[in-house]
């Protein structure tokens, strides 16, 4: 056992029993590499990487690959889940020597950290083009011994590619100060440029932006959807629309359980990589329900429901935080645990059920992956099953929990739950699903019980069983502010705005950094080659677009201009960079929606479920929304009790008295909200 045995990451501890004599990051293996002279081999991967533990039982459960790694090289390992940090810095090392990047990552180090060689996996023997990961550490360990001062000048000229790659470029940033009429302009027509790009990207027929593999992209939906509601394009809501459809419909849905794959293979959304991840549950479940606001479309809501009861019952904490992700393989078999035969199917559900159970979903002998079909309907076809179908899927999904589920990575990341949080909180919101609010509170609790340093209060990253550890990172209190924000909405609870407020004075202190930006790490983080800029959307929306909305919305809510100034000053720097890249920085195009366009506030005073169900029943992005428990903020001053009052800036309308006629005030307002999003016209 070496000492990867006593981490909270369960990625890490999966290679606990490995020959190679593993090091987690950290000074213990650098000061080794140091005293010894010996390169450094980081290895990053995460729990659900199916070609991460592909290497792993190929190369590190090797005994003659590990007597090598022992011999000639420190063995660093690192959960990218829980130090984003050390994988963004070394993930641009890779793409700047090789032009892509992927998990698992491989990268050879000097002992002060430079990166020198790397690539993503590498098969034990050369195979697929790909040299053999043995003659690789051949390779590298000759050209340690004998070729150092290659070494060297490759370290330095990728360090210095490093510094270029993780600063915004001085012609993308943005200067102080107040918006000018020319940024004004670019901000509120961003939105139109990023549709007009996104278009050339949409795939009409099977949904989606590009070919395959196919990634969920929820960001991208979210853009559709805003403009559709703001121009009301009908080729906006199609982009939407027929790629949740197609999603919804197909294998990288989880038809029996609930639940999205991280991303299909093929173009038709049809063979997923089956890993399931927490953060795709959270941002898919938000367009979703924004789907279903904008359009009324049922199928969008059991989406939702079943996304949502996938994740509060196989990935519930007991203490009521979220689990990160489950495992694409199971009994050595990727998909296994989702897939089925046709004598499978009849097993499970009885021969009265097994033919329109695979009529329903287009189960076949031959099968669609590997001779075992992958559960999914047709696109277009309708989603709400018959009765008997549902008793069928009953049955399948009692039969599935009989077999070896695939693994757990059962650490708690702030992040994601607060990602999640979220957008539990805006589902329980437009339903009025109480069982979905107090889930969201549950997790909130959790996250305030057990991921701030008690001491000092400062917000941790990641949490297993009872420990928690590394400090968070600017997508840690992104998220928090924005999730905290959330439930006050949706409880009408002020407490939650003081937390958000709490979460966005620390993150404002520790992240602030180059042109207004916000650094990934703090300033009480430990220091890396580069100090990485989080600014581009990826697996999870940037950091700083994330934190550009909250802050934002938060002071709108709270009247506080030096939150309402942190978000305009996080939008100035960001929009050069989202006008030259706007679809790679979708989540920074939305928040500058809130700029362009301006925020909507609504209070709800005294006691008016009729007119808050009213407002939280539209797909409002730009809209924040107070009621329950009165604020010291202007927009409770002076209000009548039992009224709606739709507000901007502060200034608000004749307060309304029924539903009707608070619609027809934001009917008026997101009118006028449109003409000001307009570009001018000379």
């Amino acid at each position: 056992m070496n000492r990867l045995a006593s981490e909270t990451s369960p990625y890490l501890r999966q290679h606990a029993h490995n020959p190679v004599d593993w090091y987690p990051w950290g000074d213990e293996a650098f000061d080794r590499a140091r005293a010894e002279d010996r390169p450094v081999m980081l290895s990053v991967g995460y729990s659900a990487c199916h070609w991460c533990h592909v290497m792993a039982h190929e190369s590190f459960e090797d005994e003659q690959t590990a007597r090598e790694l022992n011999a000639k090289f420190v063995s660093v390992k690192v959960d990218r889940e829980e130090r984003p940090d050390v994988d963004a810095v070394y993930m641009e090392a890779v793409q700047a020597m090789t032009g892509s990047g992927g998990w698992p990552m491989t990268v050879f180090l000097t002992p002060d950290g430079r990166p020198f060689f790397g690539g993503t996996y590498f098969p034990p023997l050369d195979a697929h083009g790909l040299p053999g990961f043995r003659r690789v550490l051949d390779a590298v360990d000759d050209l340690w011994h004998n070729r150092r001062s290659d070494v060297d000048r490759q370290a330095d000229a990728l360090t210095e590619a490093l510094g270029r790659r993780t600063r915004i470029p001085p012609d993308l940033t943005a200067t102080p100060g107040g918006w000018s009429a020319v940024e004004e302009l670019a901000a509120t027509t961003l939105l139109g440029a990023a549709i007009g790009e996104l278009a050339t990207r949409f795939d009409a027929r099977d949904g989606g932006f590009g070919p395959a593999p196919k990634f969920p992209q929820a960001q991208l939906v979210e853009l559709a959807l805003r403009h559709h509601r703001v121009t009301g394009a009908e080729s906006s809501l199609a982009m939407a629309t027929t790629t949740l459809g197609a999603m919804g419909a197909g294998g990288i849905f989880d038809h029996v359980g609930g639940g999205f794959a991280r991303y299909s293979t093929d173009s038709t959304w049809t063979v997923p990589h089956f890993e399931k991840m927490l953060y795709d549950q959270a941002g898919l479940v938000r367009a979703y329900v924004h789907a279903w606001q904008a359009t009324g479309d049922p199928r969008w809501l059991q989406i939702v429901e079943e996304t949502i009861g996938y994740v509060l019952t196989e990935l519930a904490s007991p203490g009521g935080g979220l689990y990160s992700a489950q495992d694409a393989d199971s009994e050595g078999e990727e998909g296994r645990f989702y897939l089925w035969t046709p004598d499978e199917l009849a097993a499970a559900v009885g021969p009265a059920l097994a033919g329109v159970a695979a009529d329903w979903y287009g189960v076949s002998a031959g099968g669609n992956f590997e001779g075992r079909n992958i559960l999914r309907r047709p696109v277009g076809a309708p989603l709400a099953r018959p009765p008997e179908v549902e008793e069928a899927r009953q049955l399948l999904f009692a039969a599935r929990r009989s077999r070896v589920h695939p693994g757990l990575d059962d650490k708690v990341l702030t992040e994601w739950n607060a990602m999640f949080g979220a957008s539990l909180a805006e589902a329980a919101a437009a339903t009025g699903r109480q069982d979905w609010s107090d889930a969201a509170v549950r997790i909130a609790e959790f996250l305030l019980a057990e991921l701030r340093s008690a001491p000092t209060g400062r917000w941790l990253r990641s949490w297993q069983d009872g420990r928690a550890r590394h400090l968070g990172y600017a997508g840690d209190y992104a998220w928090v502010v924005e999730f905290f924000t959330r439930l006050a909405e949706l409880t009408g609870t002020a407490v939650w705005l003081d937390r958000a407020q709490e979460a966005s004075s620390a993150m404002l202190g520790l992240f602030t950094g180059e042109g207004g930006l916000l650094y990934t790490t703090g300033n009480d983080a430990e220091r890396l080659l580069v100090r990485p800029l989080d600014v581009l959307d990826g697996a999870v929306p940037s950091a700083n677009g994330v934190a550009a909305t909250a802050l934002l919305r938060l002071g709108a809510l709270r009247a506080e201009p030096e939150l309402t100034d942190a978000g305009e000053s996080l939008l100035r720097a960001l929009l050069p960079l989202a006008t030259e890249h706007p679809l790679a920085c979708a989540t920074s195009v939305a928040a500058l929606e809130l700029s362009g366009g301006g925020i909507t506030e609504v209070v709800i005073t005294g006691d008016r479920p009729d007119l808050l169900s009213a407002a939280r029943a539209r797909f409002e992005p730009t809209m924040v929304l107070a009621w329950g428990e009165p604020t010291p903020s202007p927009l409770w001053a002076g209000r009548d009790v039992g009224r709606g009052y739709v507000c901007r800036h502060f200034v608000c309308t004749t307060p309304a008295a029924t539903p009707l006629e608070l619609t027809q005030r934001l009917d008026d307002e997101l009118a006028r909200a449109t003409v000001a999003a307009a570009p001018s016209r000379p």
